[in-house]
């Protein structure tokens, strides 16, 4: 008998009486032990599956018009909340993509692990703190043991997602259902977390349905793969079978969509746009009656860079390196102390009204494509906001051509000029903010984490965007991420990061083939071969 059995499952969502079909006869099994992983893009619906198995939509605004979920022969859809209950958290448990909004911001670390303890095993609140002890232990959070009356939020991103596979393991389930477990954390992070599963599934001797869009992850961890597309599986079987010889065109689509190829030589030589010269940016930490400065926690401490036109800097590091801030003091939106020159022109004694000026020639594009757009404002107004602010266009009829122009550049039509943000994919709202930036023109742009939020085949299509505008325009760009393969599709020299200073830097071709410092081998090891690395130079 399988350990879950999953026939026909159909799920629909009836939103202001329309029916949405978000899952159309699934099929696929998990044996004791085995791990399989459902594979797909955003709106495949892989979490809609897996929040099925547990019976956790909201109904009766979702249904299962057909379809069987059966766990050891018992079926779950149309079972009783007792029955339920009983399974939910204690036979089959679950872990969230990100932690800090999965985490209860008002509960402790201890309360957190221990309710599911007291919940299903009934144990008294000694019982249950010598139980969560064991539960860090075995999760590697032993350095946690006093701080059991911490919050969520004084925990690293990997910390958190450590936390809450506790909460999912504390009743030793026979399934994990892990939804893009590593999604939001480092890559040196998901390694860490990836090794740590493996060796408590071997432990345990559990299975786990793991869902990602990240086809390098499956490879290296999951037994079997089922691939989803539009709510159906179009594929399924042993990951090497699939990965060697796919007999879908969407597997196919899929594993060719990894940003590919290397941006096209920088001209040699030339002036540099944009240069620093031990740039730094510290923030005072306050403490005592008088509010007296004790401390600083350096950010950026003494970094020095120079981009030029068509030419391409990428930053990397971990969380908390000083990327962004780097980024950020560079186009001065915080303050810094060291020269910042633009065209040779010193910028960090410039006032506000002498910087306004040169806002259009410095551009930036942020991580979220569905944070750092409007929802209240069209197309239209989010890219020609700034032809307003600069003066550019003249007339509305002009502006409006701008824009039109700016969308069309960027793949997208200019008849969406009059949508909002919610009426778009994420792909297509970081290529509206691409455009909102490219419509002025630019000299120089900070691309802050521009793919991070996106399915891999929409990144590999947000890259070749980003080099042909870089080719088309000279631009020169700063680009930070710690996606190590973007960074290599993109870059022309690479600087690496750790804790506000510079490790390592040199040509894209040097820093990626032949790295010298610990932490930057332990970066590529964990991006290129998955394996988690437990040194000195990383840490969680």
């Amino acid at each position: 008998m399988n350990l879950l059995e999953i026939r026909d499952l159909a799920t629909r969502f009836t939103v202001e009486g329309r029916a949405i079909e978000a899952v159309r006869g699934v099929s696929f099994t998990i044996d004791e032990g085995e791990t399989v992983a459902l594979v797909g893009e955003s709106g495949s619906g892989k979490s809609v599956t897996a929040l099925s198995v547990l019976q956790l939509l909201p109904y009766p605004m979702a249904s299962h018009p057909s379809g069987s979920v059966r766990y050891r022969g018992t079926e779950l859809i149309g079972a009783s909340d007792v029955a339920l209950r009983k399974v939910r958290g204690n036979r089959i448990s679950m872990i969230f993509q990100e932690p800090m909004t999965s985490l209860n911001p008002l509960h402790t670390i201890e309360k957190q692990i221990s309710e599911a303890l007291l919940l299903h095993k009934g144990l008294s609140k000694s019982a249950a703190r010598k139980r969560t002890l064991e539960l860090l232990d075995l999760v590697g959070l032993s350095g946690l043991k006093g701080r059991l009356g911490d919050y969520p939020h004084t925990l690293s991103g990997g910390q958190r997602q450590r936390v809450m596979i506790a909460m999912a393991l504390a009743n030793e389930p026979d399934l994990l259902i892990a939804d893009e477990p590593t999604t939001a954390l480092d890559v040196t992070v998901q390694a860490q977390v990836l090794k740590l599963l493996k060796e408590l599934q071997a432990k345990l001797g559990m299975a786990i349905l793991l869902i990602t869009h990240d086809l390098n992850i499956v490879r290296r961890f999951a037994d079997r793969v089922c691939v989803m597309t539009d709510g159906l599986i179009v594929e399924q079987g042993p990951v090497e079978e699939v990965y060697t010889r796919p007999q879908h065109a969407y597997t196919r689509h899929l594993l060719e969509s990894e940003p590919r190829g290397r941006p096209e030589p920088a001209p040699p030589g030339g002036r540099p746009l944009v240069e620093t010269d031990d740039l730094k940016v510290w923030f005072p930490v306050k403490g005592g009656v008088f509010s007296r400065v004790k401390d600083h926690i350096k950010a950026v401490d003494g970094i020095s860079l120079e981009v030029r036109p068509r030419h391409t800097v990428g930053v990397v590091g971990e969380s908390g390196s000083g990327k962004t801030t780097l980024g950020l003091a560079i186009l001065r939106l915080i303050s810094s102390e060291g020269p910042i020159l633009y065209q040779g022109r010193p910028l960090q004694d410039l006032g506000f009204k002498e910087l306004r000026p040169l806002r259009r020639e410095l551009q930036v594009v942020f991580q979220d494509p569905y944070g750092s757009l409007s929802p209240r404002m069209s197309i239209k107004d989010i890219v020609g906001e700034g032809l307003k602010v600069h003066d550019m266009g003249g007339s509305e009829r002009e502006r409006r051509d701008l824009v039109a122009g700016a969308l069309e550049e960027v793949g997208l039509e200019a008849a969406m000029m009059d949508r909002y943000p919610h009426e778009f994919s994420g792909g297509q709202r970081q290529r509206i903010a691409i455009a909102r930036a490219m419509v002025l023109r630019p000299r120089f742009v900070v691309l802050d984490e521009p793919t991070s939020a996106l399915d891999m085949s929409v990144q590999a299509q947000i890259v070749d965007l980003l080099r042909k505008l870089q080719i088309d325009h000279d631009l020169a760009y700063l680009f930070i991420s710690h996606d190590l393969r973007v960074i290599r599709a993109m870059s022309h020299e690479v600087v690496v990061m750790k804790d506000g200073v510079v490790v390592e830097r040199g040509s894209a071709d040097t820093i990626f083939d032949a790295p010298e410092t610990a932490y930057t081998k332990a970066l590529m090891a964990a991006a290129f071969n998955l394996e988690a690395i437990e040194s000195d130079a990383v840490r969680m």
